[in-house]
């Protein structure tokens, strides 16, 4: 099946990205969110994202202006139905994505293909709460979406080729990489990222170094355009927590246990740059180390 129409289920950090992405592809996107204060800043983002790509001469006015026709908002999760591909976008909590398929299931059609951007959750025990675990898929975008290259794409025990062969064709048209993951925890780019972010943060809960001295180490010292706290904040602490959880639980190695101090933080609800408090404090001009 050719997928034309793709609706996304949630228009946060990487929702709306994806949203982005899309609409700039040709591909007509229908996205949901449970407000319609989260759609328009939505919207607004994506606006403010694609000036930035016209000043850089990535896209032109014309190709703007005719992404944001392609789409669409919506306040009823029903609608995604008619939509060929749809991509599950909203918050790292296997829950929270159960409780999303579960409603979207009646409404659906034969042939859509459900994919979740999950990036630690197990695509098998997603797909299998649905009525098409054949058709269902992992669609893991990096972030920021328009602006990083790689798609990881994670087949369940159960999905079919068809499915696995039409997404590596849709990551083709959207200009990016495919990369193909196994469904074991956190895939490929997080079974690697996050245990090296959890080691930087016992760096920091031993007294090795200082907030500053490890990014600095790492910038400088192994050539990262960010260090590994900055790229924490960035990503969000309570992601980061969530994802070294599945990786523990996941793979019962003491290796993977997240530090008490990532626990701390996400306790206290510094999560990074989203509530302007992590590992730096974001509220002044410029980033200031809390530790």
């Amino acid at each position: 099946m050719e997928i034309r129409t793709v609706g996304i289920v949630g228009a946060g950090q990487m929702g709306n990205g994806i949203a982005h992405v899309f609409a700039l592809a040709g591909f007509d996107v229908l996205m949901t969110d449970i407000s319609q204060e989260a759609l328009d800043a939505a919207m607004a983002l994506i606006d403010h994202n694609m000036d930035r790509q016209i000043s850089r001469g990535k896209i032109s006015e014309t190709d703007k202006a005719k992404a944001l026709g392609r789409i669409k908002t919506t306040l009823k999760l029903a609608e995604l139905g008619k939509t060929d591909l749809v991509i599950e976008a909203a918050t790292e909590r296997e829950t929270v994505k159960q409780a999303i398929f579960e409603d979207l299931l009646p409404h659906l059609k034969p042939e859509t293909i459900l994919t979740s951007n999950t990036s630690s959750i197990s695509i098998t025990r997603l797909a299998s709460r649905t009525d098409r675990p054949e058709k269902f898929m992992g669609f893991h975008f990096m972030n920021p979406v328009p602006v990083m290259q790689l798609v990881e794409l994670i087949r369940g025990i159960a999905t079919d080729d068809p499915t696995y062969q039409s997404m590596v064709k849709v990551v083709e048209k959207l200009g990016k990489t495919a990369a193909s993951a196994e469904d074991f925890p956190a895939f490929i780019v997080n079974r690697i990222l996050m245990p090296m972010i959890n080691e930087a943060v016992y760096t920091l809960y031993e007294g090795v170094g200082s907030v500053k001295s490890i990014d600095q180490s790492l910038k400088l010292g192994a050539n990262h355009p960010m260090g590994p706290l900055e790229l924490a904040d960035f990503i969000g602490l309570d992601t980061c927590l969530a994802i070294m959880n599945v990786l523990h639980e996941g793979l019962a190695d003491t290796k993977y246990r997240p530090c008490p101090l990532l626990t701390k933080y996400v306790e206290a609800g510094w999560l990074g740059r989203k509530t302007e408090r992590g590992f730096y404090d974001y509220r002044g001009e410029t980033p200031v180390p809390t530790r």
